[in-house]
């Protein structure tokens, strides 16, 4: 037994061993699938500043071309019923000026049929018109000049099926009424 055991032992030993290591492979480096277009960081501001330059010029420099008409439309319109109300004012303060003076006309087609309240009545009235038509206006242009900037920011999302938000309506296995909600979907 004594010698069955030397005899292992040099065999395992003290013998040459050759053997095969595994080669080395070279490390695999994955192309990254999602391509990587160069972000301008000021691209919002730039847009937010071109519109509040110019109102619609902000649109225009994100090619949203469509948005350009409905900027000046409503531009437009605030405009014009600040102009009129404002004109309709000042016709109405003059004819109560003419009347504290004495210098005004009653045989007027337009006032001559109206009293002092009444024309105080229409003084407020169409002042207070002028000044809702000034602030709609304003609130026109500054939302001209947001809606450049979120437009801006969200031109830089990335925008794919992998991210989903849908509708689900599915009946109530109790109940048996529909239920209504959201689902969101991530595959990856």
């Amino acid at each position: 037994m004594n010698r069955f055991l030397i005899i292992i032992f040099f065999t395992l030993f003290l013998t040459p061993q050759s053997g095969f290591s595994q080669t080395e492979v070279p490390l695999l480096i994955a192309k990254d699938s999602v391509k990587s277009d160069k972000m301008d960081v000021l691209a919002p501001s730039k847009a937010a500043f071109y519109s509040a330059l110019v109102p619609g010029l902000g649109q225009v420099y994100n090619k949203k071309y469509w948005k350009v008409p409905i900027v000046y439309a409503g531009l437009g319109v605030g405009i014009y019923f600040y102009a009129d109300n404002n004109k309709k004012y000042n016709r109405f303060r003059d004819e109560y000026k003419k009347r504290l003076n004495g210098t005004s006309d009653p045989n007027d087609p337009y006032f001559g049929r109206l009293d002092n309240s009444r024309l105080i009545d229409g003084q407020k009235f169409y002042r207070r018109n002028r000044d809702l038509s000034a602030f709609i206006t304003a609130a026109i242009y500054i939302l001209n000049v947001v809606d450049a900037n979120v437009d801006a920011h969200l031109m830089q999302f990335n925008v794919n099926e992998n991210l989903t938000v849908r509708p689900d309506i599915y009946q109530n296995e109790i109940n048996y009424k529909q239920n209504v909600g959201l689902t969101l979907n991530y595959n990856f």
